[in-house]
């Protein structure tokens, strides 16, 4: 009779065991137990366990979360908007037992900790990185500020060959505006995307913004869209702004910068944490090149005073940034091969310096000579080192090449305008030359890398170490989870 009864109720019967078993490990309730497996297949079920990171997911709606601690704003509002529905979501689902850190940017001490190189850019092996390192991220937190790189050499050769079309010591060369109208308009549009990009970095990953902005090296590159429209308007070609665009555009431009070099500057000089001795590096020269750009785009519109206080302001941290990267102690790290090419930015300040004097003074003078022959000598002892910038894989690094060589080229036809001789003119030519050659190698090698071999933006490790340092252990933890994923895969895979 008994037997009949669990015959006519069968599935009843399994589900009403199977949820006893972890209540009742011994007993009649087990002995059953072990019976009824043979009759789940029966019914065309299966009753197999999940990793806890599987049930987390199920509960949250099938949707990886381990990014959202990076999304501050989209993930607050896509609560609300649950919340609305009637379907509030659980703070506390997440993806297991993932802790947050994202929620918090990190200590500068934790920069340093964590991450290895003067520009610190790789992991420590002794740490864990809060996002999954053998995964690819989202696109959006692979796009770093310093992709703005890019914008900065292909807009400073619109100056450059507009420069050589109105040159009278390059008149033999014969160039047409229209290459200046092709690059300012390529600018233009190159420009407008990485800026779209990362403006929709910051919208639905503030958090990741903010990670770069606090970073010892990245938020030197925050000067790198402001210089960029600043360069934009030095390259306009003479048929498009006739008379010059309004002064109201520098002020939009400089505005930022100002607010950058008040914060920046005052880390510098505060001696705290952020003091310069501790986070001096070769990118910021981005930081002192926007007060030498923003004071020749002054003077180009014909202003006086604001530029001269740019210029001023450069003139001053840039002696101090020159010595203290100059005399780097001891204990601080050489430069990893991929951004040796970083170096080159000590070339940038001093030509735009030169330039920019120029244009304030009005004449190419001695004291613009000085800091143009500083460039010289700088770009001469950087070039003639060759196994110094070889034998290493392409980056967005390279791009530092462009920007400084092209500066140097526009400094030295400024020059050659002064001293017109054969050999001055054979130098406008030569570095021209080298400055163009490198941004069409890098242009294209950027292409092929973006869309072909689809390696420009690995994962960018630095957004995402820990505020705390975990235990060598994480890692070991982390695998058993990936390898809990990987066999649910499976499972699913098999039943299908």
């Amino acid at each position: 009779m008994a037997q009949e009864e669990v015959a006519g109720g069968g599935e009843q019967a399994a589900l009403s065991v199977s949820i006893s078993i972890p209540s009742s490990p011994s007993g009649p309730a087990s002995s059953a137990a072990m019976k009824l497996p043979e009759q789940a297949p029966k019914q065309g079920k299966s009753f197999r366990s999940q990793p806890v990171t599987a049930r987390a997911a199920d509960q949250c709606g099938h949707r990886d979360k381990r990014f959202d601690p990076f999304k501050t704003w989209s993930g607050r509002l896509e609560r609300q908007l649950s919340n609305l529905r009637g379907k509030p979501q659980d703070l506390d689902c997440g993806d297991g037992g993932e802790d947050q850190d994202g929620e918090a940017v990190p200590a500068l001490d934790r920069y340093f900790d964590a991450l290895e190189g003067p520009e610190l850019e790789t992991l420590r092996v002794s740490e864990v990185s809060i996002l999954p390192e053998d995964e690819t991220w989202p696109f959006l937190l692979r796009f770093p500020i310093s992709s703005f790189g890019i914008c900065l050499g292909v807009s400073s050769q619109a100056i450059l060959w507009k420069m050589l079309a109105d040159s009278p010591s390059a008149g033999y060369l014969h160039v047409s505006p229209v290459v200046n109208l092709a690059l300012w308009s390529a600018s233009i549009a190159m420009t407008a995307i990485v800026s779209c990009i990362y403006l929709a970095k910051v919208v639905l990953y503030f958090e990741a913004v903010r990670r770069e902005y606090h970073h010892p090296v990245r938020v030197n590159f925050f000067f790198a869209p402001w210089i960029t429209g600043l360069f934009l308007v030095l390259g306009a070609p003479d048929s498009l702004a006739a008379g010059g665009p309004p002064v109201s555009v520098w002020f939009v431009l400089m505005a930022p910068i100002l607010c950058l070099e008040l914060k920046l500057y005052g880390q510098w000089m505060s001696g705290g944490q952020r003091r310069l001795s501790k986070v001096a590096n070769p990118s910021n020269h981005l930081a002192i090149v926007g007060n030498f750009v923003g004071a020749l785009a002054g003077a180009s519109l014909g202003m006086e005073e604001a530029p001269m206080f740019f210029f001023a302001v450069g003139l001053a941290h840039y002696l101090v940034l020159f010595v203290t990267l100059y005399q780097r102690l001891p204990t601080n790290e050489t430069l990893p091969k991929e951004l040796h090419p970083v170096f080159f930015l000590f070339v940038a300040a001093t030509s735009t310096a030169c330039v920019a004097w120029a244009r304030i003074n009005g004449e190419f003078d001695y004291a613009a000579r000085i800091p143009y022959f500083m460039a010289m000598f700088l770009y001469v002892s950087l070039a003639v080192r060759i196994n110094f910038f070889r034998g290493f894989r392409f980056s967005l690094a390279w791009w530092a090449y462009t920007f400084p060589t092209t500066a140097f080229s526009i400094a030295t036809i400024k020059y050659s305008m002064v001293v017109t001789n054969p050999l001055t003119q054979s130098l406008v030519v030569f570095f021209s030359g080298i400055s163009a050659f490198a941004v069409c190698v890098l242009s294209i090698s950027t292409i092929f890398h973006a869309f072909i071999l689809r390696d420009l933006f690995p994962n960018d490790i630095p957004i995402a170490i820990a505020n705390k340092r975990r235990p060598k252990l994480s890692k070991f933890i982390v695998h058993l989870r990936s390898i809990g994923s990987d066999t649910k895969d499976t499972e699913q895979a098999l039943e299908v």
